[in-house]
């Protein structure tokens, strides 16, 4: 079923000859960890960063399942790969996971001499709720409502230079169950009060219209939003492909064409294997980052 979790493969994580494992960028919670892979061909200059926000509907998954395996394909063409896990919603409310995000990017930058690390070229990148997270951490730059400095490493900017959204519900919680309702290819259940997305922001959707506006990326897109890359299937079932027109959409009106790709694969339906692992999309989407941070 695609979306479903299971992890990386022993045989495919011994194929990374170098790597951290279980690094804590933070110490408020177990859940503040992340996975650093290196390209097995060394490089003497600092390299670009993917950091892999996975997916799981704000409440499962983890940093090391086999849903980051697309994004590791980045190892191939010399990025590192920092693949993190946060706080779930069963743990915290909403803005904890951006929080969480952005405390991880700090500290990928505080420590990114020692790391060997390219502060100027960090993207991130993700799918369904992972890219909900990855277009935040993107679009919230600066932005002092959406960074817990007791976290660590103050000092150190957030900011990221590109953005990969797979899926994400990016165009406005309220507006997926009247998309479904219209296209009929979902089930219109995200405004009830056990939905993700209502257990994510504390509260049935429908109560608390202006929450939900402080959770969409749309509403923070400014002309100086990162370059974002977004897929998604036409026939998403999960998470309606209007959410990433409406973001798409969103960007191309406030800061111009060249600041947004789309790509809609027809018939399509929610990430995961067997389709998000097909080789040309991971592909599309590091050709995008080549040209971004290495162009």
């Amino acid at each position: 079923m695609p979306g479903q979790f299971h992890p990386l493969s022993q045989a495919f994580l011994d194929s990374i000859q170098h790597k951290y494992l279980d690094l804590h960028y933070c110490d408020d919670s177990p859940m503040q960890i992340m996975d650093l892979y290196y390209p097995n061909e060394p490089s003497d200059r600092p390299y670009p960063v993917i950091i892999h926000t996975h997916g799981g509907a704000f409440a499962n998954g983890d940093q090391r399942e086999n849903n980051a395996e697309p994004m590791l394909r980045g190892l191939e063409r010399g990025y590192v790969v920092a693949s993190i896990q946060y706080r779930r919603s069963r743990e915290a409310f909403f803005p904890a996971q951006l929080y969480d995000a952005k405390a991880a990017v700090r500290y990928l930058r505080a420590h990114a001499a020692e790391l060997g690390l390219d502060t100027e070229r960090f993207a991130t990148w993700g799918p369904s709720s992972g890219g909900w997270l990855a277009s935040m951490v993107g679009v919230t730059a600066g932005n002092p409502a959406f960074e817990d400095f007791s976290q660590g490493n103050p000092e150190y900017s957030s900011a990221v230079q590109a953005v990969v959204d797979w899926c994400g519900p990016c165009g406005g919680f309220l507006e997926m169950d009247t998309a479904f309702r219209q296209s009929g290819l979902g089930t219109p259940d995200h405004d009830l009060p056990d939905s993700p997305e209502s257990r994510f922001l504390g509260r049935a959707l429908p109560e608390i219209p202006e929450l939900v506006k402080l959770a969409c990326p749309c509403t923070y897109v400014t002309e100086d939003v990162p370059p974002v890359c977004i897929f998604h299937g036409s026939a998403d079932e999960v998470v309606p492909v209007e959410q990433s027109i409406r973001f798409y959409n969103t960007i191309v009106e406030q800061a111009g064409p060249e600041r947004a790709e789309l790509h809609i694969a027809e018939g399509k339906l929610h990430h995961g294997d067997p389709w998000y692992h097909e080789p040309w999309v991971a592909d599309t989407c590091l050709d995008f980052l080549d040209r971004v941070l290495k162009g």
